[in-house]
């Protein structure tokens, strides 16, 4: 665990259409970015929504082509950034639908589960800053970068790691990163396949860590680290409901996939346990599914629903909840529909986007994919 620090690797400002990939020179057709932060492309806030909520109607693509992408960050006006997991590339949605390379993340290794994995906006008094969690040569890590230039011409400045010593491994690589409503960001990390870690507060394998913006633990951790909360498997989605509530999704191993209420020193109870158990000091989920059925990987809060996207069970979960716990039977949408299932996210325009992930190596792509989709939410009946 270390503080943030420089790096030396620039991220690539890359502004040639999509098909570009790596570092280039700026285009002599088009200007190079600013060099000072947009005035505003996180989403305004907007009123909260209340209640459960449904999918309605068929979904609508709003990006197709996607290269294993794994995390998408909408923005104000409509458009979004979308993290490709192989090719460590960022792509820029602008809001007029067209796809553009806004950069690479510079120290990107990918290889199995691992590469350019979650993305999170943190808006700061001088910069807008774009969180990435990556894999790199012996580890897993959280970067920064300062987003120079504006919508359709949005670009990477340069790169400032922020955490590393994440353990990392083919399979098992947690993920996903976001700020909580405490402004404090948090991480998924995942075993890395030392079954051991998830039980040792001490490692930073199959856990769930809070950090400040800068890297360090935040205040008010449990243990005095960067742990706020351990005993996981494989982590891949984070998100609150409105009242606060902190959620998770986890990847089981045979038997049970899993979706839990986080707790500051909770512990959720791998290897030990898998699912429910009811086993004194380990906390059960509050649903969970047959990994056939499942495979979670990131989720959205609406209101007081959660929504799960599913890889193998290549279906979206809807599970209502109410105090804390579910509030009735999951229920699902998509089944079979659009395939594997990677990343939800809640839009700004009241919708839900959803990542497609079959072209990750485990799925069965489409001509078209991988495809962000955007799906009608209405208030359940």
């Amino acid at each position: 665990m270390t503080r943030r620090a420089r790096l030396v690797a620039v991220g690539c400002l890359v502004l040639a259409a999509m098909a570009a990939s790596g570092c280039a020179p700026t285009p002599s057709r088009e200007a190079a970015p600013s060099l000072v932060p947009p005035t505003s492309i996180t989403p305004a806030p907007s009123a909260e929504p209340t209640g459960a909520w449904r999918v309605d109607g068929a979904p609508q693509a709003l990006a197709s082509g996607l290269a294993a992408p794994w995390s998408v960050v909408p923005l104000a006006g409509g458009g979004a950034l979308i993290s490709q997991r192989d090719d460590g590339t960022v792509v820029e949605l602008t809001p007029e639908g067209e796809r553009r390379t806004a950069g690479t993340v510079p120290g990107v290794v990918s290889g199995g589960e691992s590469g350019l994995h979650g993305l999170a906006l943190f808006e700061s008094d001088d910069a807008t800053w774009l969180y990435a969690y990556h894999g790199a040569a012996d580890d897993n890590r959280v970067v920064r970068m300062p987003l120079l230039g504006g919508p359709g011409t949005l670009a990477l400045g340069e790169s400032e790691l922020v955490f590393d010593g994440i353990p990392r491994a083919s399979t098992h690589d947690g993920g996903r990163i976001a700020f909580g409503p405490d402004g404090m960001l948090y991480v998924a990390t995942g075993d890395a396949q030392h079954r051991d870690a998830p039980q040792d507060p001490d490692a930073l394998g199959g856990k769930i860590l809070r950090l400040d913006p800068e890297g360090d633990p935040a205040e008010g951790n449990p243990w005095g680290t960067a742990v706020w909360s351990l005993g996981h498997r494989n982590v891949q989605g984070l998100a609150w409901t409105r009242d606060g509530t902190m959620w998770a999704s986890e990847f089981g191993q045979d038997t049970w996939d899993e979706l839990n209420r986080i707790e500051a020193g909770g512990n959720y109870g791998w290897p030990v346990v898998e699912g429910e158990a009811g086993r004194e000091g380990m906390i059960d989920p509050i649903a969970s599914w047959a990994t056939a059925d499942a495979s979670p990987s990131g989720i959205a809060a609406v209101g007081d629903t959660v929504f799960v996207a599913g890889l193998r069970g290549e279906r979206l979960w809807v599970v209502d909840t109410a105090d804390g716990t579910a509030a009735g039977e999951p229920t699902a949408v998509l089944t079979g529909d659009q395939g594997r299932l990677r990343d939800a996210v809640a839009a700004p325009d009241g919708t839900l986007w959803v990542l497609t992930g079959n072209t990750d190596g485990r799925g069965s792509p489409r001509p078209e994919d991988d495809l962000l989709l955007r799906l009608r939410l209405v208030p359940a009946p």
